[in-house]
């Protein structure tokens, strides 16, 4: 924390010292969390804190994961076809097995083959990309395909051989003219 506050880090928050009252740390270090989560910080350790926090939300039926409607479908159809789904997210993959286990479409884990997140890399550096292809003992990384809905993640991943498109859903960022990558607005165009 000190490090992110020296050098001006979005979403850093001083934490009180060890020496403060014990109700002056935990409100320090929820103010640290909350400002990361705002900031939407990519941190291993935070991730993995909200993965916990989920965790509890899933279990209790508070929280219930939520996937496009076209989702389920093109799981199943990959899944018939041999072709293996896999996960990578900026969230924990306690975090990714929680959401996709507990959709309102009931639980989409038996479509998917596993679960990639920061622990691999950072999702806008080519290398997270290659060390995938490495776990996966896929020699020629066009062999993947990724899908993203961040252009700094797809030109990664293009970087490291994968072949990419973009989904074009609402929220997402916009995109800038003449990416160069395919696009598409459901699972059903692939």
């Amino acid at each position: 924390v000190e490090e992110d506050l020296k050098i001006g880090v979005v979403g850093a928050a001083p934490v009180a010292p060890d020496d403060a009252g014990k109700e002056e740390v935990i409100s320090s270090l929820v103010a640290n969390v909350e400002a990361m989560i705002k900031a939407d910080r990519k941190i291993t350790s935070l991730k993995q804190l909200q993965g916990h926090i989920w965790r509890t939300g899933f279990e209790r039926k508070e929280l219930q994961g939520v996937v496009f409607e076209d989702v389920p479908e093109a799981l199943k159809n990959w899944q018939s076809q041999g072709m293996k789904v896999y996960i990578y997210s900026s969230g924990s993959r306690e975090a990714q097995r929680l959401l996709f286990g507990h959709t309102s479409y009931g639980d989409l884990r038996q479509f998917l083959c596993g679960f990639f997140d920061t622990t691999t890399g950072n999702k806008r550096e080519a290398r997270s990309y290659f060390e995938i292809s490495q776990s996966l003992g896929v020699d020629n990384p066009s062999q993947i395909l990724f899908i993203t809905d961040v252009l700094q993640e797809a030109v990664a991943a293009k970087s490291a051989g994968f072949e990419v498109i973009i989904s074009i859903r609402p929220g997402n960022a916009p995109l800038p003219a003449n990416h160069g990558f395919r696009t598409i607005s459901s699972f059903s165009e692939i």
